[in-house]
C-alpha cells in the first residue's frame, strides 16, 4: 500500500490489478510504446537504426521523477507531453542527434491509448482468472450437492423445492459466460493506436502504414485497418464486459448473504481468526466477501455509464471525452477484479449445512409443494379449479398452523381424486425437482468437456 492510499483499498480493490495502473506503470508503458515507435519506424526506414539504442536505454520508468512529470502534466493536459520532454532530454544527454526522433510522427493519444491497451492487457487477465476460480469453486458445489434439497425462493418467500446443486450450477454457468465475454471484449480491446495528428499519418508520409504494421508486431498488439481516436466502442465494450463481471459477482454475493443470515443459516463463509468480526458483538460472523462483491456492484454501473457516456467525441479528436477514460476505466477493472475476487474467495470457501436447508423447506408444513399438488389435481378438475382448491388448503394450513397433508386429507374435492398414497408422494421435496438433474449436468459436462469453457451457451 502506497502512503497516499485510503485504509481500505485493499478491502475494494485488487492490489495486483491496482499495480498494473499505478503512475509508475503508466509511466513505464508509454516509454514501452516510444522505444517500440523507434524501433519500428529504424525497421522501415524511416529514422536512422542507430537512434534506437538510446532512446530504448532511456525508456525506463526509474530514470524519472514521477512526481514532477504529474506536476507538470497539469499544465499540458496530458502526461505523455512532458513524458516526451524528460524522455528527450534524457536520449539527448547521451545522442544528440537520436533525440531528435524521439516521438517521430506520433501524437500525445496514441502514446497514452496505447499505453493504456498495454497495462489492460497486463490487468484484465487478473480479472478473468479471478471469475476461473469462482467457476470451479461452483461446480465443485454443484457436482457435491447436486441432490441437496432445499427451498427454491421467488420475491424472497418460499416457493417450489431445488438443490443447492441447481443454485451453485447457475453460479457457474453465469460466472463463465462472464469470464467468456470479458476474454472477447479484452480481445477486442488490445488494438494498437496510432494515427497521428488527425488519424491520416501524414508526417510519415507513404510509410505510416508500414510503421504501423512494424509497430503493432513489436507491440504484440493487432494492427487496426484504421486509427480510432475518436471511436471508442472498444473500451466501452470493455467496460460492459466489467460491469457484467461485478453484476454477476454481486448477485453471488446477495445469494449468500441471504443463504447466511441468522434465521436462514444455510451456508457460511468459511471462519478465520478475526474473518467477518465485530468491533462490539463477539458472536458475529458477518459475510465479508459477499459485502465487497455487493459492493462492486454498487460501483461499477455508474463507471460502466461514464464510459458509454464518453464515447460521443468531436471529429478525429475528441475534447473531454478522452480523458474520462484515463482514471474511469483502470477503476472499473479494480472494482471489477476485487468483485470477482471476492466471489470467488466466497464460493471457494463456503460452508453448506444440507440439515438446515432441509429443515428450512420442511417448516412450511407442505406449502412447499402447493403446485405439485395442483398440477396433480388439474388433471381431474381443471388448472383453474385446482389451484382454487389448494390456495384456500393452503390458507386454512397456515392460519391453522397444521401441516398442509392434513388439511387436504379432509377437503372432499381432493380426496375423490387423490389417495393418501398420492398425496405422500406429491408432498415429498424430493419428488418435484424437474430437470434440475439434467440442468446441473448439462452445465458440468461443457465444463468439463475439452474446450467446454469456450462451447456455446444456451
Amino acid at each position: 500500500m502506497t502512503g497516499g492510499a485510503r485504509l481500505h483499498a485493499r478491502v475494494l480493490g485488487d492490489a495486483d490489478v491496482a499495480a498494473h495502473f499505478s503512475g509508475r506503470a503508466q509511466l513505464q508503458a508509454m516509454l514501452d510504446v516510444e522505444a517500440a515507435l523507434a524501433a519500428a519506424e529504424a525497421q522501415v526506414g524511416v529514422v536512422p537504426p542507430g537512434c534506437v539504442a538510446p532512446i530504448r536505454a532511456a525508456a525506463r520508468a526509474e530514470l524519472y521523477d514521477g512526481a514532477r512529470i504529474a506536476a507538470e502534466a497539469t499544465e499540458t493536459g496530458n502526461p505523455v507531453i512532458p513524458v516526451v520532454r524528460h524522455l528527450t532530454a534524457r536520449v539527448e544527454a547521451a545522442d544528440a542527434g537520436a533525440a531528435r526522433f524521439v516521438h517521430w510522427g506520433a501524437t500525445s493519444q496514441d502514446v497514452l491509448d496505447t499505453g493504456l491497451v498495454l497495462q489492460l492487457r497486463a490487468a484484465v487477465p487478473t480479472v478473468i482468472d479471478h471469475l476461473a476460480r469462482g467457476v470451479r469453486a461452483a461446480a465443485g458445489h454443484a457436482r457435491r450437492y447436486a441432490d441437496a434439497t432445499m427451498a427454491g425462493r421467488t420475491w424472497l418467500q418460499q416457493a417450489t423445492p431445488v438443490t443447492f446443486g441447481l443454485k451453485a450450477a447457475g453460479w457457474a454457468d453465469a460466472l463463465d459466460r462472464a469470464r467468456s465475454r470479458l476474454q472477447v471484449a479484452l480481445g477486442d480491446a488490445l488494438a494498437l493506436q496510432f494515427g497521428g495528428a488527425s488519424g491520416t499519418l501524414a508526417s510519415l508520409g507513404a510509410q505510416g502504414p508500414a510503421v504501423t504494421e512494424a509497430l503493432a508486431r513489436r507491440l504484440e498488439l493487432p494492427a487496426p485497418d484504421i486509427p480510432w481516436h475518436a471511436h471508442r466502442d472498444r473500451f466501452a465494450q470493455l467496460a460492459c464486459a466489467l460491469g457484467i463481471v461485478a453484476g454477476t459477482a454481486g448477485k453471488i454475493g446477495r445469494d449468500v448473504a441471504l443463504l447466511a443470515q441468522t434465521e436462514v443459516g444455510e451456508v457460511s463463509e468459511r471462519p478465520g481468526p478475526g474473518r467477518g468480526g465485530s468491533s462490539t458483538m463477539p458472536q458475529k460472523r458477518n459475510p465479508v466477501a459477499a459485502s465487497i462483491a455487493l459492493a462492486a456492484a454498487g460501483r461499477a454501473p455508474g463507471l460502466v455509464a461514464t464510459l458509454l457516456g464518453a464515447m460521443v467525441q468531436e471529429h478525429e479528436r475528441g475534447l473531454g471525452g478522452w480523458q474520462v477514460e484515463w482514471d474511469t476505466l483502470p477503476d472499473l477493472v479494480a472494482i471489477a477484479a476485487a468483485g470477482a475476487r471476492a466471489a470467488a474467495d466466497a464460493l471457494d470457501g463456503l460452508v453448506v449445512d444440507t440439515d438446515r436447508m432441509r429443515a428450512n423447506a420442511d417448516a412450511s408444513g407442505g406449502v412447499l409443494l402447493a403446485e405439485s399438488v395442483a398440477m396433480a389435481l388439474a388433471g381431474s378438475v381443471g388448472k383453474h379449479e385446482a389451484h382454487a382448491c389448494i390456495a384456500r388448503a393452503c390458507r386454512r394450513a397456515e392460519a391453522e398452523r397444521r401441516p398442509l397433508a392434513d388439511v387436504l386429507g379432509n377437503d372432499p374435492l381432493v380426496a375423490r381424486h387423490l389417495d393418501p398414497a398420492d398425496l405422500a408422494r406429491l408432498l415429498s421435496a424430493d419428488n418435484y425437482l424437474g430437470a434440475t438433474r439434467t440442468y446441473i449436468d448439462r452445465v458440468l459436462e461443457r465444463l468439463d468437456a475439452p474446450g467446454g469453457d469456450d462451447a456455446r451457451r444456451r
